[in-house]
């Protein structure tokens, strides 16, 4: 499977510091904008499937809401219990106003 950029909002919709959800191709993906970069990763925390999305980013981590599990919104890493496993990050591209995700097909 290749991989291909879908434009998934514009850079207006995710303020400085926050998290904000949308679906694509049937997947819910988190779009977090942080010190002035984008990241995306899977919305479901892999400890209990908390909602990513309404988490607190923290110094590059965002925070279940559910239970407090972190994860580095760089790399996906799992940062704090209860989670332990990873959960899946996607390379992000910004062009003009909008904002890429790279998908599998």
């Amino acid at each position: 499977m290749q991989d291909q950029m879908i434009n998934v909002c514009s850079l207006h919709d995710v303020p400085e510091g926050k998290a904000k959800t949308f679906v694509v191709n049937d997947r819910d993906i988190v779009i977090a904008r942080y010190d002035g970069k984008f990241y995306a990763f899977d919305n479901l925390c892999t400890h209990d499937g908390g909602i990513l999305g309404d988490g607190e980013i923290y110094d590059g981590e965002i925070e279940c809401p559910r239970h407090g599990a972190r994860f580095d919104i760089t790399t996906g890493e799992a940062t704090m219990m209860p989670a332990v496993a990873d959960i899946e990050t996607y390379d992000v591209h910004v062009d003009n106003d909008d904002i890429f995700v790279a998908l599998s097909d």
